[in-house]
């Protein structure tokens, strides 16, 4: 079994439900006692969420690739960035070291292919909503068509990523709005929607919708589990 590095702690939150769907699916997968080999690095959320907003990448990148060396040095065969807004600066972090890095987007890409999902909503922090490098990956290696929110939809998601679900806080009313932009993504032609945040897993699942939903953060764990045993 290979090492998984993970680079998590943006947020705790759902860094804890990496490792634990990464553990669970290396039990189903190999049975018995087994459990995943992981090196993690939890880096201090705080001064990344400033430099975000500031719009210090370069600052982000530096502490993120000084992180990524750290786990490799502990051993990893591969690396996860545990959180979709900061694949931001992945090109700064695979160039700062030797393993393989397994990108969140591709993961995801890869199942909305394999079901022949063609027209895709996407949610997430603004970066991720409105900037190019996740969108632009999708379109550009996948042929896919990526619909966002209007701009007050996505400010009320964003809003709702960094003043609850990054402090483990989950609002009713706060999941009927996404909820809301989830059906007005589909109205617009949005075959399946990306919860395109690694939080978002906390505030709504598939359960609460008929409309197909695709969790990044299971995805990638489960991405990382084939890769792992395989």
């Amino acid at each position: 079994m290979k090492t998984i590095g993970l680079l998590g702690g943006m947020s705790w939150e759902s860094t804890l439900d990496y490792y634990k769907a990464i553990n669970e699916s290396v039990k189903n997968a190999l049975g018995g006692f087994h459990s995943a080999k992981i090196a993690m690095y939890s880096v201090d959320f705080e001064p990344i969420e400033k430099m975000q907003h500031a719009g210090d990448w370069d600052g982000t990148a530096r502490i993120l690739s000084e992180a990524a060396k750290s786990i490799q040095a502990a051993g990893a065969d591969f690396l996860l960035i545990c959180t979709n807004t900061m694949h931001k600066v992945a090109p700064e972090i695979e160039a700062s070291i030797q393993i393989p890095l397994l990108h969140i987007a591709d993961a995801t890409a890869e199942v909305l292919v394999g079901e022949g999902i063609k027209t895709v909503g996407l949610l997430g922090t603004a970066f991720t909503m409105e900037q190019d490098f996740y969108k632009g990956r999708l379109a550009n290696n996948y042929g896919l068509k990526v619909l966002v929110p209007n701009k007050e939809d996505r400010e009320i998601v964003h809003k709702v990523i960094y003043q609850e679900l990054c402090l483990g806080i989950t609002e009713a009313a706060s999941k009927a709005e996404y909820l809301r932009i989830i059906d007005v993504l589909a109205a617009q032609g949005a075959e399946a929607v990306i919860l395109g945040c690694t939080e978002i897993g906390m505030l709504v699942n598939q359960a609460d919708t008929t409309v197909s939903l695709l969790d990044t953060t299971a995805i990638h764990a489960q991405k990382a589990v084939e890769y792992a045993t395989t």
